[in-house]
């Protein structure tokens, strides 16, 4: 396999109708690493809305259970990706997402703004610290995927395209945007958790590195300082001289999974996807 491989995968794929099929080469052969990443970022950023922070925090999940929080979401986004949209495995994920947020007050607003950063960021990640540029394909693609999970979640008025994604994203945040402590809260317990999966002598470098890749406005939010400019060129540059050495590894012939990652702790056993999360009275049916 030469490099190149999983590009000309994705040439032969189209992104308006084999979306699943491109979404999963990104994310287990091409990125996965970065796709990974991205998504924690995409999850971390969406706390410093007021109405998300304070809702995870109230409910004493993110601050109490940081590290079966943590596992539950990156293995049911990630079953729903290796099965597919349309398989019983799939299905049985968004069942369990329906089913945990239909249990809580949460608007559309917040809503669509979560799918936006599943959206935005990866793509974003991938421009700035990528291996290689994304193709055209993959955001095509990206956008249809997340499209038709907003569906399967009832979210109304998605956006058309990637464009509108990163347009709602970034208003979405100049709107709302601001300091809670209970926001923060969780924001610390996730970046513990995080630094956590480092030895211990790593552990205060890495979160000052974590701090320094987020956003100004997104930092300012949480309160967290502004590193020095040294800190933060040292942060990102780490990152962009790791995809240029990935670069020169040959391509990924198994697909890599967060499940087999020593981050996911929860379930030394195995698991189930019905029984991730956490089980609310209320259990809305599932959207088709």
């Amino acid at each position: 396999m030469r490099r190149g491989h999983w590009q000309r995968e994705i040439g032969r794929l189209d992104p308006e109708t084999q979306y699943e099929q491109i979404v999963r080469i990104t994310a287990m052969h091409e990125f996965p690493w970065d796709s990974q990443q991205a998504l924690s970022f995409a999850l971390f950023r969406t706390y410093a809305v007021p109405s998300i922070g304070r809702l995870l925090h109230d409910t004493g999940e993110f601050t109490g259970a940081t590290q079966k929080r943590h596992d539950d979401t990156a293995l049911i986004l990630e079953e729903i990706v290796a099965e597919g949209l349309e398989s019983p495995t799939g299905r049985a994920g968004v069942r369990r997402m329906n089913q945990m947020h239909g249990s809580y007050d949460i608007s559309n607003d917040d809503l669509r703004y979560v799918l936006s950063t599943f959206v935005v960021t990866p793509v974003r990640w991938i421009e700035r610290y990528g291996w290689r540029d994304g193709l055209d394909a993959e955001k095509a693609a990206t956008v249809r995927y997340y499209q038709r999970l907003g569906r399967l979640m009832g979210i109304q008025d998605v956006p058309a395209d990637y464009d509108g994604f990163a347009e709602l994203m970034d208003a979405y945040e100049r709107e709302t945007y601001v300091f809670d402590a209970k926001a923060r809260a969780v924001a610390d317990a996730t970046l513990e958790l995080f630094v956590g999966f480092y030895p211990r002598p790593l552990r205060p470098l890495m979160r000052r590195f974590s701090i320094a890749l987020l956003d100004d406005h997104l930092r300012a939010a949480f309160g967290y300082p502004r590193p020095p400019r040294i800190v933060q060129a040292l942060a990102h540059g780490s990152l962009v001289v790791r995809g240029r050495v990935v670069r020169l590894l040959p391509p990924r012939r198994r697909p890599v999974r967060v499940r087999d990652s020593h981050r996911i702790r929860s379930y030394p056993g195995g698991f189930m996807i019905e029984r991730l999360g956490t089980f609310p009275a209320t259990m809305p049916q599932d959207v088709t």
